[in-house]
């Protein structure tokens, strides 16, 4: 079951990590549309997942809490609003050229999440994790003196998808519940968009690119659904590890595939944020390491 579920946890970071050769085969598609859409055809797609596999009752059930509990009903609107903000942010930093920024944005959003964890769930912040977060405050900061402006869209990419994160803990429902759910509450936004603000009507494209733009509701959710399948069954050290995968492999397509500029200054600003990324798994490790063998001592004296 272990091995399985790092094979789910391998999965579905290379598919998060390939996703952006997908958003770029979309041409002729503003970034807001294209969002619009992956609003639309995830919820579609949800639905069907839904009722192909009998998960229709567990759906109503978990539908039910949020209507009973009216915090985790204002919880959830909170998480769709973010995490719409996140795809909107992704895909038109791919689209416009910036794939590099947006893996900035993946590799800086764990050490986001603890120091989120420290302010609003009062989790202590370890040595490691205050000297992780320096080093990735430099390199950040490095970045933003080379470039002349700040990586915006890095860090709303981080701190919208923590943000989300922390606020998703809080709600006792499934994944596949939570991604139907927040793409409904957008999907009426979305459609307004799509048939009445927009230039272009409703799936007004050529063949290939309508094809696309369905196909991203299938794009959006198997990784997500193959994380959280991964989530059940190995341990947060060994998905902190693996979660690099997708920002390294987007890094590496900006500068291979897509010829984003990558100078040494560059390299230098994410030496440091990879300094962070190291010093913050090794402590999170010797953590681990540390806290077995106190429970193997304490097991073995008993």
């Amino acid at each position: 079951m272990k091995n399985k579920g790092i094979y789910y946890g391998l999965s579905a970071y290379v598919l998060w990590g390939l996703i952006t050769l997908y958003w770029k085969l979309i041409v002729g598609v503003s970034p807001l549309a294209t969002m619009c859409y992956r609003i639309l055809w995830s919820f579609v797609f949800m639905m069907l997942f839904i009722l192909i596999t009998g998960k229709y009752k567990q759906f109503m059930n978990e539908l039910r809490i949020l209507w009973d509990n009216k915090i985790f009903a204002g919880l959830i609107v909170c998480a769709s609003v973010l995490i719409s903000i996140n795809w909107f942010t992704f895909i038109f930093a791919v689209s416009t050229g910036h794939v590099m920024q947006a893996s900035l944005g993946y590799y800086i959003n764990p050490l986001v999440n603890v120091l989120l964890a420290t302010l609003f769930l009062k989790e202590r912040l370890r040595r490691f994790g205050i000297i992780a977060c320096i080093l990735a405050s430099i390199g950040v900061v490095m970045l933003s003196i080379q470039t002349g402006s700040i990586p915006y869209a890095s860090l709303i990419m981080a701190f919208s998808f923590s943000t989300y994160g922390l606020i998703k803990r809080r709600i006792p429902i499934s994944s596949v519940t939570g991604l139907t759910v927040e793409t409904g509450i957008i999907l009426p936004f979305a459609l307004v968009y799509v048939l009445v603000f927009s230039s272009v009507g409703f799936m007004d494209y050529a063949v290939q690119t309508n094809i696309l733009l369905a196909g991203a509701g299938i794009v959006t959710a198997i990784p997500l659904l193959l994380f959280a399948e991964a989530a059940k069954s190995i341990s947060y050290i060994t998905l902190g590890f693996i979660q690099y995968i997708n920002p390294t492999i987007m890094l590496l397509l900006a500068v291979f595939l897509f010829h984003e500029t990558y100078t040494l200054a560059q390299f230098s600003a994410f030496a440091f944020i990879w300094l962070g990324i190291a010093v913050f798994t090794y402590g999170t490790l010797g953590g681990a390491i540390k806290e077995r063998r106190m429970d193997t001592a304490k097991k073995s004296n008993l």
